[in-house]
């Protein structure tokens, strides 16, 4: 299995809509994906590991899929999409990790 993350950090000054992100554009990479995608997860930062210091994300979204192909092949054709959606619910860049889900 084949974890995609797409992590949104925690910059001052910047701001992420988690309610769009959830209502809005997850449904909309659901709908590109297609039967590609067999499961997301979304998660809100909350702090550090230090009492009251701040989380390192804002937020994380995770995508799963069978192979990095089915990961890319589905993805292509709606990268342009996928990617136009998100200045409507950050300013933030995300940073993308591709992995191999062990356990």
């Amino acid at each position: 299995m084949i974890k995609v993350s797409v992590f949104y950090p925690n910059e001052e000054g910047k701001s992420f809509d988690m309610q769009y992100y959830c209502a809005k554009h997850i449904p909309l990479v659901q709908n590109c994906l297609g039967a590609a995608l067999k499961n997301t997860a979304v998660e809100q930062g909350l702090g550090g590991a230090e009492p009251g210091s701040e989380a390192i994300f804002t937020a994380m979204g995770h995508l799963y899929f069978d192979s990095v192909v089915d990961f890319q092949s589905s993805f292509g054709p709606h990268a342009e999409s996928i990617m136009g959606d998100i200045p409507n619910f950050t300013d933030i860049q995300p940073k993308i990790q591709i992995s191999e889900v062990k356990m």
